[in-house]
């Protein structure tokens, strides 16, 4: 199982880590990537990648934003920790015409959530967890949860068979939804959740700490019993409240300190530092197929620059880079470790990065401790069995292919989003991966 989360490098010794450190370190976190065409070119052949192919990337994205099906975009690819293409398409505010930068900072919502589960295993490899800590010892509100049902006479509140646990948390199996299901909406809603905080991830407007929050929704009902359905909802946000109280830090100074800080991703923060709000991209909604500005509420611009930022929360609010992200996923690759610092156990990222709910997803698609798991080739789109990932719910993406070397990061903001401008993105990677440790070469 450990073996999955190994990064397959092609080179080795210290050539592999001069390489690397080449092409990936220096940057500096505002900084543009320059280099030249034909030398962009020559490192993709080197790294496996059919440079004309690789191009149609360039094209797909121009494509795009000419007919207003997005308004900007940015790329990364890396393989072996090399960079093999960056690309930033379009604009970051279209009506402004301010032009879209590869250091630019995107809203990235659920991508969130493993940034969260991360400090949630460094806690647990301390000894201050286990995945079987009982969520009521550390948050009594939930000591007693109930789950909705749905039975011939109308909805009903039964107990809960057992204690929510922090595997449950981790891969959304506590029965713990967003509020928005109809059995449980209006419970949610007359609490500020649910329906009430946009899609019930939104906490950037709040004007009390996440803990607070979550104390409150550990008094409403739950919609699936704990251990026996994958149900996507606030299970992060609540382990964000975990953080804090068993750390004893405030969530995103814990982010700052233990992660973010050492990892070197310094344009990653809860809320825009002001002096940066110009590099902040403008949130657009796809209307008939066409990307149109979004208002300036909680589901439109929302409070990632002037917000109260008081809500730090678990599951969702982070703002980021498409390589400050890719070195946070770089890390976790390698198993725990990057730069010479040692944040996770080998064993621990394997429980990221493996299937821990079995069939719960269906067929080709499981869950790990804070990563969604490709368990069938074909499962989603091209990529390999093993691979890893998540997205984020204004249309960012990423994925890490362990077999072929691969972290892709693709950012967007776009809410709601009906393009699929960032799965064919993907496929065409993919397409331009000429060099596959997958499949013998052709003869």
């Amino acid at each position: 199982m450990i073996a999955r989360v190994a990064w397959r490098l092609r080179r080795t010794g210290a050539a592999a880590a001069a390489l690397a450190a080449s092409v990936i370190l220096p940057f500096a976190s505002h900084a543009q990537a320059s280099t030249t065409p034909a030398a962009a070119a020559a490192t993709a052949r080197r790294l496996g990648f059919d440079p004309v192919r690789l191009a149609r990337v360039d094209s797909l994205l121009a494509q795009a934003v000419a007919r207003e099906e997005i308004a900007g975009a940015v790329v990364l690819v890396l393989r072996d920790d090399v960079v093999a293409y960056e690309h930033a398409a379009g604009w970051s505010d279209r009506e402004a015409k301010r032009p879209m930068r590869t250091d630019a900072m995107f809203r990235i919502a659920s991508q969130t959530k493993a940034l969260t589960s991360a400090l949630v295993l460094m806690l647990m490899e301390e000894g201050r967890l286990t995945p079987a800590t009982p969520l009521r010892t550390i948050m009594p509100t939930f000591a007693r949860p109930m789950v909705a049902v749905r039975t011939d006479t109308g909805p009903a509140l039964v107990p809960a068979r057992r204690a929510i646990t922090m595997r449950d948390l981790l891969t959304h199996s506590a029965g713990i939804s967003y509020g928005t299901d109809p059995l449980v909406a209006e419970r949610y809603r007359a609490k500020g959740l649910g329906p009430a905080a946009g899609q019930g991830w939104y906490t950037a407007n709040r004007t009390e700490p996440i803990c607070t929050t979550m104390d409150t929704l550990g008094t409403l009902p739950i919609v699936a019993q704990p251990g026996e359905q994958y149900v996507y909802g606030y299970n992060t946000d609540i382990l964000g409240c975990v953080v804090e109280r068993v750390g004893g830090q405030p969530l995103d100074v814990a982010l700052r300190t233990r992660l973010t800080g050492p990892l070197g991703m310094g344009d990653t923060h809860y809320f825009v530092p002001a002096a940066q709000r110009e590099r902040l991209v403008t949130v657009y909604r796809s209307d008939n197929g066409r990307a149109v500005r979004a208002d300036t509420g909680m589901m439109g611009q929302g409070h990632y620059v002037d917000g109260p930022r008081v809500s730090f929360a678990g599951g969702a609010g982070v703002v980021s880079t498409a390589r400050d992200y890719a070195r946070f996923l770089q890390m976790i690759a390698h198993g725990g470790a990057w730069n010479g610092r040692r944040y996770l156990a080998p064993h621990t990222v394997g429980l990221m990065t493996t299937n821990q709910i079995g069939t719960l997803r269906g067929p080709g698609a499981g869950y790990g401790f804070g990563f969604e798991t490709i368990e069938q080739y074909g499962a989603t789109g091209l990529a390999s069995k093993g691979t890893w990932g998540w997205a984020g719910a204004y249309g960012s993406n990423y994925k890490v292919d362990p077999t072929e070397g691969l972290v892709m990061v693709v950012m967007i903001n776009q809410l709601p989003n009906t393009s699929d401008v960032v799965a064919r993105v993907q496929q065409l990677v993919y397409a331009a991966l000429v060099t596959s440790r997958s499949f013998p070469a052709s003869r």
